[in-house]
């Protein structure tokens, strides 16, 4: 049979045979056996979609429709025998194709390492243990483990499976989830009833199972059918999409404009045709925007980087627009304002109150009474806690040279820690008894119940889970001498209370003995038969980090608000801890369930801590915010957070613990799940649209100056101070150097000090059309004024127009050291410092100005001659100036302007 045959019917063979076939064991692979099938069968992944050639990527940087004006004014002037001007109008198209096409590329790269950092993670079974390896490492042959939330890596054949739903959509078209079962179907059946199998890029709905990895790769069925899963994400957004339409409407403006020009310079300046088109070619060069939209998406670009280098990964670019706005954010608990490194500190009995010491997840430690460290062997009760810790749980513990790690859930992880502190015996306490049958924890009923035999004849069925649920299934309580008494509930209740007051998570933990021939467990095993062992304190302390960010938020006007699954005195502890605004004000999942949306939308402004609460509660929480205007970052980790993270504006994934729908669901991705992150990419956010701002602040009034120049020398039939060639020797080399020089600006030392801009403000707003006048008119007089200045001088209408082409540069590099701090005073000694990105280009500029000045083959292309020394002082002057008027006039918009201020300032 071939092995595409045998894949065929894979959900027709039975389990045994299934294991056989591809040379596996329930067991798993060893190490090198998975390596050796790894190097045979490739990684377990999609091919990469078939990408454009670099010649046709360079091609496509032409297909523009401010290019195409480009060009056909660039042919015309041949035409018209302007060889030199066509020349550097082909400059100016070609340098801004080259920079375009390198950027592109720099884009690309980075989102490609922005994949890798985002691959899946999948548990197998390697030699016995489970391990966390990136799916891409998944081999025909590998156990795999399967979790709700969690993405199916690989075609699998499954041999276990409790409860087990699979979302298959994306194959079959159905969007109801699929039961699953081990039992074989008929080789006939279609993909959406093979119940036994579980497909790659299908979702875990809910229950857990292990399968057999049967096809990875390409050979997988989403591999037959399609590679759209390896698809590199479109480098657009709203706003340069926006940008580009402005360009365009402005083009046909400046073309009418132009088109009026020609008209009255022929027909009533009687002026030459061929001088007079240079002059209208000169305009629409000048105005013409042709590489904003290009220099927009470089800034995004490098924003994305940026914030990649910082852990926090952006899906889709125009979270990063959103991300400047966002007044609000709504954070998971655990892992995120906390270091998610759970340990075992307290443990309750009916008795008595111990206390545990360790280090992290490492399975040794001291358990102390009463200030005295106590021999577990001599506490029965002791062993129980022990043994409820080992066997209902489903993470692994491994040491490392950098410390025990935890493999599976963190809090899973700490119980395990804690059963080889009590037995002495390490990571493998009660490795010898067998799990029969589970109950996988959902957050529905919230607990998680096992069934185990020992080679003895005994069974035990071990339960965990939120307090109150454990103690609506108890009867009774163990205490210390093994006797068992009615509950005491008040007593248990005060204790909850006493342990989450710490800032503490709380578990309860119960067991009872059954038959040994008891093998299916099921609920009605459970309620109203357990025997409640106790309660355990665990905690998480607060991410150092996580704190000083949260002072942060609030100093940016930014709201913090903490949901959590935690008891209602676990959250509050921690929420003081952390700084949050309203730590002592909190709604439970209950409170919220008996709330009218407009009773939540009255209250969830000034309410900070959420406890007890499911993710369906987070969806209601993100409306209840947006109500207010407000915009909202909210956190997910679960397959049931995708729906808030959807409605959210910007829906932030756990790159750690999150799965894969939280992921999909998601704008933006945490490589570290650390709330610190968040609060750097708000300020990333903030960032870029600043620079983007800049970009558009610096290239609009000097486009718009250029073109007033000589739409005016034009209509007054005035000599041009500038002449065409020389307008578009400016855009080649202030265009692509310092408008690009913008997009790698730093952050200002105020981004996290101002209230959140609102959402809904356009780019273009009244400041930004009145300083474009502003800029214009001074470009105008300064151009014209050193002009004039010149012929009275009695210099050369060449030299007169060589010195008002240096004021223009000079102009626009004194407006880029305005441009680039537009929110506080430019006239400090860090401001003219500058960054190194913008001396680079500053001084390139000045170089090539100097060249085109003083070079003879340079001063033939473009008409110039050398400028006495006086005067080139006198350009400088007249620059420093300039910057003096337009800052003076920002210092008084920044007195004066009234902003409107968050709810959070």
């Amino acid at each position: 049979m071939s092995t595409n045959e045998r894949e065929a019917h894979y959900h027709a063979m039975s389990v045994e045979a299934v294991l056989a076939a591809v040379e596996a064991h329930a067991s798993g692979l060893s190490a090198p056996e998975a390596a050796r099938r790894l190097s045979r069968y490739g990684a377990n992944r999609l091919p990469e979609p078939p990408r454009r050639s670099a010649i046709l990527r360079f091609l496509s940087h032409f297909h523009n429709f401010l290019i195409y004006v480009l060009l056909g004014a660039a042919a015309i002037t041949a035409a018209l025998g302007h060889l030199v001007d066509s020349s550097v109008i082909l400059a100016v198209v070609i340098a801004n194709a080259i920079i375009g096409f390198i950027q592109e590329g720099r884009a690309e790269q980075a989102m490609d390492a922005i994949r890798q950092m985002l691959a899946p993670k999948s548990s197998v079974m390697r030699d016995g243990e489970r391990h966390s390896i990136d799916s891409a490492s998944v081999v025909p042959g590998d156990i795999v483990l399967l979790e709700a939330g969690e993405r199916v890596p690989a075609d699998l054949r499954l041999v276990e499976g409790t409860g087990l739903r699979i979302e298959e959509a994306i194959l079959t078209g159905e969007s109801v989830p699929t039961d699953k079962e081990t039992k074989p179907v008929a080789s006939g059946a279609m993909i959406g009833d093979r119940s036994c199998m579980a497909f790659s890029g299908t979702l875990v709905a809910g229950g857990a199972g292990r399968g057999v990895a049967v096809a990875t790769g390409a050979s997988t069925e989403i591999g037959r059918i399609s590679g759209m899963l390896s698809q590199v994400e479109t480098l657009t957004t709203p706003l340069v999409r926006q940008m580009d339409g402005f360009a365009r409407w402005l083009t046909i403006l400046i073309l009418l404009i132009g088109g009026v020009l020609l008209v009255y310079g022929y027909f009533v300046g009687h002026l030459p045709f061929a001088e007079l088109f240079m002059s209208v070619v000169g305009l629409s060069v000048a105005a013409i925007p042709e590489g904003l939209p290009a220099v927009l998406t470089i800034t995004l670009a490098v924003g994305v980087q940026a914030m990649a280098r910082r852990n926090a990964i952006v899906r889709r670019l125009p979270a990063i627009e959103t991300l400047g706005s966002v007044s609000v954010i709504c954070s998971d608990k655990t892992g995120t304002l906390t270091r998610n490194e759970m340990m075992v500190t307290a443990l309750a009995s009916a008795d008595h109150i111990y206390s545990i010491a360790g280090d992290g997840y490492a399975p040794e430690g001291a358990i102390r009474l009463a200030d005295a460290d106590v021999d577990p062997v001599e506490h029965e009760l002791l062993l129980e806690f022990a043994r409820t810790c080992a066997l209902c749980n489903d993470a692994a513990l491994h040491s490392h040279d950098e410390g025990w790690k935890v493999v599976g859930d963190p809090m899973e992880g700490a119980l395990k820690a804690l059963a080889g502190k009590i037995t002495r015996q390490g990571a493998a306490a009660f490795a010898d008894w067998t799990r029969t049958d589970t109950i996988p924890f959902d957050a529905k009923h919230r607990y998680m119940a096992v069934l185990h035999h020992d080679h003895e004849g005994h069974a035990w069925i071990h339960v965990k889970g939120a307090p109150e649920r454990i103690l609506a299934m108890c009867s009774v309580q163990r205490t210390s001498d093994g006797s068992t008494h009615a509950i005491d509930a008040d007593y248990w209740r005060k204790r909850m209370d006493d342990i989450a007051a710490q800032g503490q998570r709380v578990l309860a933990l119960a067991a009872r003995s059954t038959a040994p021939d008891h093998v299916v467990l099921n609920t009605a095993d459970l309620d109203g038969h357990m025997v409640l062992v106790g309660l355990i304190g665990l905690i998480d302390p607060p991410r150092p980090e996580a704190i000083a960010a949260v002072a942060e938020c609030h100093g940016a006007g930014i709201g913090v608000k903490m949901i959590t699954g935690d008891h209602a005195g676990t959250a509050a502890a921690i929420a003081r801890q952390v700084g949050l605004q309203h730590p002592g004000k909190v709604l439970t999942g209950a409170d919220l369930e008996a709330m009218s949306d407009a009773e939540l939308a009255a209250v969830v402004v000034d309410t900070d801590v959420y406890a007890r609460t499911s993710p369906e509660h987070k969806l209601r929480l993100v409306t209840a915010l947006q109500s207010h205007g407000l915009t909202v970052a909210m956190t997910g980790d679960g397959v049931n957070d995708a729906p808030a993270l959807k409605r959210a504006d910007a829906g932030i994934a756990m790159g750690q613990k999150g799965s894969e729908a939280a992921k999909e669901a998601s704008d933006l991705v945490l490589a570290d799940d650390n709330f610190a992150s968040i609060a750097v990419a708000i300020r990333e956010g903030r960032t870029v649209y600043d620079n983007i701002k800049k970009v558009i602040s610096w290239t609009l009034p000097t486009n718009a100056g250029e073109a007033t120049t000589i739409i005016t020398a034009l209509f007054l039939g005035m000599a041009l101070p500038v002449t065409a060639v020389q307008i578009l020797w400016v855009n080649l080399i202030t265009g692509i150097t310092l408008g690009i020089a913008l997009a790698f600006e730093p952050t200002e030392e105020d981004t996290m000090k101002r209230a959140p801009r609102s959402g809904k403000e356009p780019l273009l707003t009244g400041a930004l059309i009145w300083h474009i006048i502003l800029v214009s008119a001074l470009f105008l007089a300064a151009v014209f004024g050193m002009y004039t200045y010149a012929i009275d001088k009695g210099h050369a209408p060449d030299l007169a127009r060589t010195i008002a082409l240096n004021t223009l540069v000079v102009l626009e590099i004194f407006h880029l050291f305005f441009i680039r701090n537009i929110y506080g005073t430019s006239l400090t000694l860090k401001a003219v410092r500058g960054t190194r990105v913008v001396w680079i280009c500053v001084i390139a500029i000045t170089l090539a100005q100097f060249a085109v000045t003083y070079l003879p083959p340079l001063q033939q292309v473009f008409g110039t001659q050398p400028v006495p020394l006086f005067d080139g002082m006198l350009i400088v002057a007249v620059g420093a100036v300039f910057f003096a008027v337009i800052e003076a006039e920002k210092q008084l918009r920044i007195v004066f302007q009234r902003t409107e201020q968050s709810p959070y300032s």
